[in-house]
């Protein structure tokens, strides 16, 4: 398989994995408007030449939107390889892409964020684990920040402490988010509006910048619902899934 690397002149027209297939959609729009304010910041998004999920998209942790501390390091956001492109081993080629890329730009190493077993929207940490990533810090209630140095002694990443502090965070429902995932665009007006027919509790903070998501509660800034300042979920939801929580909690 091919394999493209995003750029200005082509970032307009090529199909970006994740998100559905038409460019006018608002999903695409927001995704790739993230996507085009990163580029200049060292982002690298890698993707085989199908219309379908095959990609890494990876940046320098100093502009990473995450709260760790990994000087030196490249942060992969997401390596994702699904439906008829799996079993193919091109999740390795694409992880080899990005590792041979980082030490030619004389990065440390590679920092991903999984979980204590494999759940959506998070790296596979058996996959990560079988590639050499071992553990360099960890969250509640189930984060993992795993980690590939590259070299000797490197100092070993972790999460920010500003994301274990919710003591000031309002009650009820607040969700953070930010256009990283395509998926945002759609689904948060959908949960804001089921809140409001339900008269619950709920506001939203849409991060816009990479000093507020660096200091966010959530290591996953892409989507994280907290509930009386405890996270309730980073998976992105549907309307179904939503409405069960608003039961669970009581609206």
């Amino acid at each position: 398989m091919e394999f493209i690397k995003l750029t200005h002149d082509n970032i307009d027209w090529e199909h970006i994995c994740c998100a559905i297939s038409s460019n006018k959609d608002v999903q695409v729009m927001s995704k790739k408007a993230w996507l085009k304010e990163r580029l200049d910041e060292g982002l690298v998004f890698l993707k085989g030449n199908v219309r379908g999920k095959c990609f890494i998209e990876y940046i320098p942790a100093e502009y990473a939107w995450a709260p760790i501390e990994a000087e030196g390091y490249m942060v992969i956001d997401c390596l994702w390889v699904s439906g008829q492109f799996k079993g193919h081993g091109y999740a390795n080629l694409l992880l080899d892409a990005c590792i041979k890329d980082s030490k030619t730009k004389g990065k440390k190493g590679l920092v991903i964020l999984s979980s204590k077993k494999k759940l959506g929207f998070l790296s596979d940490p058996g996959y990560m684990r079988h590639k050499g990533f071992v553990t360099a810090d960890t969250a509640e209630p189930y984060f993992k920040l795993l980690y590939l140095p590259f070299v000797e002694g490197a100092e070993r990443p972790r999460f920010r402490d500003t994301m274990r502090e919710h003591g000031d965070m309002p009650q009820g429902f607040v969700l953070y988010y930010t256009n990283q995932c395509p998926f945002t665009a759609k689904y948060v007006p959908v949960l804001e509006n089921m809140a409001r027919e339900r008269n619950a509790v709920f506001q939203t903070v849409h991060i816009q910048t990479r000093e507020d998501a660096q200091s966010a509660p959530s290591p996953f800034t892409t989507f994280s619902l907290f509930y009386d300042g405890q996270l309730v979920t980073h998976k992105i939801l549907s309307e179904k899934k939503f409405d069960k929580i608003l039961t669970e909690k009581g609206w």
